[in-house]
């Protein structure tokens, strides 16, 4: 179990990482016409909406609290006098309300998308797999709130930071963080870093142009005159 701990927690977040990057690289250089969405609004454009809202800000939400709260150094909240149980209960908060929006516009897209027939006719098997995967994920990111609520000091909180912090440091000794955590946050762990796997070979490419739309504010004014 210490080998499968070292592996999965100590080496596959490097592996999921090099092929997060260089595949979404490779990609971009050799098939650029399929670096899209896939929007279906054009077959059918009922619940999209609302699915649509609640999906991505839920999972925007969801990612830029993974990032603070798991690489901040701890250092900075016990300067900023905040307690690690303190913490653990604002992201647990957090993450319950994002968490949960989430779920909810997932569903609605995945109701959508399976049951109507002009969209699940131009549905590939990677998209199922695709949502099948972030329902499982969000569904483990959301049970470990029942777990962290049976411990509330924040220690397994603040080892995760420790986890993260290392591997993205590149310091040695990071699995040793969560030898004995909750197998609902390895599990969660897994499915997460795993989809920085997939991420390249699906229609999430389309988040590094989300990203890259911000240098658009920098850009200058497109001049268009009509024809006379």
């Amino acid at each position: 179990m210490s080998s499968l701990n070292q592996f999965l927690f100590g080496v596959y977040p490097y592996v999921a990482l090099t092929i997060f990057f260089l595949g979404s690289l490779v990609r971009f250089e050799r098939e650029q016409y399929t670096w899209k969405s896939d929007s279906s609004q054009l077959l059918y454009h009922g619940s999209l909406r609302l699915g649509n809202i609640l999906f991505h800000i839920g999972i925007i939400g969801l990612f830029f609290g993974h990032l603070v709260g798991l690489l901040t150094p701890v250092a900075v909240w016990d300067f900023l006098g905040i307690s690690h149980s303190t913490k653990q209960v604002f992201a647990m908060a957090a993450g319950g309300i994002m968490g949960l929006m989430c779920l909810a516009g997932l569903l609605i897209l995945l109701y959508r998308r399976l049951t109507n027939p002009r969209i699940a006719a131009t549905t590939r098997v990677g998209d199922k797999v695709l949502l099948v995967w972030l329902l499982i994920t969000l569904l483990l990111g959301l049970s470990t709130i029942f777990v962290s609520m049976q411990h509330l000091d924040g220690e397994e909180m603040v080892l995760l930071m420790s986890w993260a912090q290392h591997i993205v440091t590149f310091r040695a000794g990071a699995a040793g963080f969560i030898m004995n955590a909750s197998w609902v946050f390895k599990a969660h762990l897994f499915m997460g870093m795993t989809l920085f796997v997939i991420f390249p070979f699906t229609r999430l490419v389309h988040v590094w142009s989300g990203f890259a739309s911000v240098f658009y504010l920098g850009r200058a004014w497109q001049l268009v005159r009509p024809r006379r």
